[in-house]
C-alpha cells in the first residue's frame, strides 16, 4: 500500500494505560469508527508473541476499515505479518535498512526532531516524518515541547509529509493551524478519553477544518 497524504489526517497509535475493562482491539475499532485514518501498534513492553497476536488482530481490523496498519520499530514482524509498514524512532533501525528489508512499497515513518534528522530520513526513503512533541507528552514525560516553528521549518525543509505529535488534543489542535504539517499523530487525546469514537470524530473535524 503506497501512502496517500490523506492517510495521515488523523494518525492513531495505540497505548494500553487506559483499557479498563476494555481490550486493545475493542478501543482499536471504537476510534476506526471515529474516523481514523491510519494506525500505528507501539508496543514497548510486551513478549514478542504478544505483540505479534494483537498485530494480526489489528492489521484485520485496519483492513476491514480500509486504513494502513503500520507497526512501531518491529521491522522483521511487519514483514512476516503483512503489514503496511514501520515507523521507526532515532535509536531504532534505521530507515534505510528497514527500506531495504520491507521493500519500495512498504510505508515508513521516521522520527525526526530536527531540520536535519528530516533531511537525513528523507535521504534515506523515509515516506513521512512524525514530529514533536508539539505540547510536551503524557506518554513520554522526558519528551520537551517542540517550538511550533521548529515543526513549520521541518515541514518546509522537505518534500514528504509530515505528522505533528506530542499531547495533542481537540482543545489544542488548533494552535498548529498554518504550520504545514499534513496531520496529526493521536495517542491520549484518543486512547485516554471516556469516548473514543467521538475524540477521534471530533477531532478528525477540525483537522478537516484547519
Amino acid at each position: 500500500m503506497k501512502l496517500q497524504k490523506d492517510d495521515l489526517l488523523l494518525y492513531a497509535i495505540t497505548d494500553r494505560s487506559w483499557l479498563g475493562d476494555s481490550t486493545l482491539t475493542e478501543q482499536v475499532e471504537k476510534a476506526l469508527k471515529g474516523g481514523i485514518t491510519m494506525l500505528q501498534l507501539r508496543e514497548k513492553n510486551m513478549p514478542y508473541e504478544q505483540v505479534r497476536q494483537t498485530a494480526i488482530e489489528l492489521k484485520t481490523l485496519c483492513r476491514k476499515y480500509s486504513i494502513p496498519f503500520i507497526i512501531n520499530d518491529y521491522v522483521e514482524l511487519a514483514k512476516e505479518i503483512g503489514a503496511d509498514g514501520v515507523h521507526v524512532g532515532q535509536s531504532d533501525t534505521s530507515v534505510s535498512r528497514a527500506r531495504a528489508l520491507l521493500g519500495e512499497n512498504a510505508i515508513i515513518g521516521a522520527t525526526a526532531k530536527t531540520v536535519e534528522q528530516a533531511l537525513e530520513a528523507q535521504e534515506q526513503g523515509a515516506d513521512y516524518l512524525g514530529s514533536g512533541a508539539v505540547f510536551g507528552s503524557g506518554t513520554k514525560l522526558d519528551a520537551k515541547p517542540m517550538e511550533h516553528a521548529l515543526l513549520q521549518s521541518i515541514c518546509e525543509a522537505v518534500s514528504i509529509p509530515v505528522v505533528a505529535i506530542g499531547g495533542i488534543t481537540r482543545e489544542n489542535v488548533s494552535a498548529l493551524k498554518g504550520r504545514g504539517m499534513s496531520g496529526i499523530a493521536v495517542i491520549g487525546g484518543i486512547f485516554g478519553q471516556e469516548d473514543l469514537q467521538l475524540a477521534a470524530s471530533e477531532l478528525k473535524k477540525i483537522m478537516q477544518e484547519i
